[in-house]
């Protein structure tokens, strides 16, 4: 698919509060592309339930349920037995799909516990965290998402820890459909929420979300800072499904080595939250972690697709 096929409708709207070069924004008009008017949003408190408008206006053209932070899993849950028992009852034509929209405060951290019992049930909805990796919409505290090193108002010389991967924890609940996005490779992010849409039970879509303010780069940059997460290595594009990992777009050119693993510094450099590991002074012990740690995965990823193309290269005679 290219850019060029995305449905015309438009379910996102313009005059939303958003930032100049919100990612939230962008995320969610290719998501709304790929689901379609039939529909039913869940807002999870976060950038969202403010880039909304101010009431009685809205920037979203779908039917709009905003919930507390920690209810994501739980409010989820309730909707997708609704539609089901209304569909049932012939109320709809189509049964909706349910679209829970989180942050990454609301999924990381405040809202795991509500994720991880829909998952553990496979309740019927779609979840997206869309991560800009730390508490934006109050001021950019630290979250569980918030990479090592990385500047904010209350780790202001670097955070200590190194991020949870809910993603993979997901996986690890074994529901059926789980994904990373990128919003530099949106035909990518499309497929994933068009095939998500198809799958029953509980499915999971993380979106990497470049903050302007929050991450401190030049609100222009929001996609530029995003392709280079991704050709650096700090974020990974995938989909897991039936058991097995296929890593897609930017990622996979990588594996296959049809292109080269940037440098995290060029990563680093592009965004003022990361500027102390550089000035006054450079910090090589902590730039070297992050490199070690991004390519010994890339090292153990590599090596696994050459030695499937090995073995598929190897001619099997029959015995006699």
């Amino acid at each position: 698919m290219r850019l060029r096929d995305f449905p015309e409708e438009e379910l996102f709207l313009q005059g939303s509060a958003a930032c100049q070069g919100c990612p939230g924004s962008a995320a969610l008009r290719v998501a709304f592309k790929a689901l379609g008017r039939n529909t039913v949003l869940c807002v999870i408190a976060s950038c969202t339930s403010v880039l909304q408008s101010p009431y009685p206006v809205s920037a979203l053209n779908l039917p709009t349920l905003n919930m507390a932070f920690a209810t994501g899993g739980a409010t989820g849950s309730g909707m997708a037995a609704a539609a089901e028992r209304l569909a049932a009852r012939g109320k709809f034509r189509e049964k909706p799909t349910i679209l829970v929209w989180a942050g990454d405060g609301g999924t990381y951290d405040i809202g795991i516990q509500a994720l991880s019992g829909a998952a553990e049930r496979n309740a019927d909805f779609i979840y997206v965290c869309y991560n800009n990796e730390a508490y934006s919409n109050t001021g950019t505290q630290r979250s569980g998402a918030t990479p090592y090193a990385a500047w904010t108002t209350n780790t202001t010389k670097g955070k200590e820890e190194w991020r949870k991967d809910v993603a993979q924890i997901m996986i690890a609940h074994g529901i059926p459909y789980v994904a990373t996005a990128s919003l530099a490779y949106p035909t990518d992010m499309f497929r994933k929420f068009a095939k998500a849409k198809e799958v029953k039970g509980t499915r999971y879509i993380e979106i990497q979300a470049p903050c302007p303010p929050g991450w401190k780069f030049p609100s222009a940059h929001t996609v530029k800072v995003a392709r280079l997460a991704v050709q650096t290595g700090m974020w990974m594009l995938y989909e897991h499904e039936n058991g097995k990992t296929t890593y897609t777009a930017g990622t996979q050119r990588i594996i296959q080595g049809q292109a080269k693993l940037l440098p995290v510094e060029e990563y680093l450099k592009a965004q003022g939250r990361f500027r102390h590991l550089f000035h006054p002074e450079r910090d090589e012990e902590r730039i070297a972690a992050i490199q070690k740690r991004i390519s010994g995965v890339f090292e153990a990823l590599q090596f696994t697709h050459k030695m499937k193309e090995h073995l598929m290269d190897i001619e099997i005679s029959p015995r006699l």
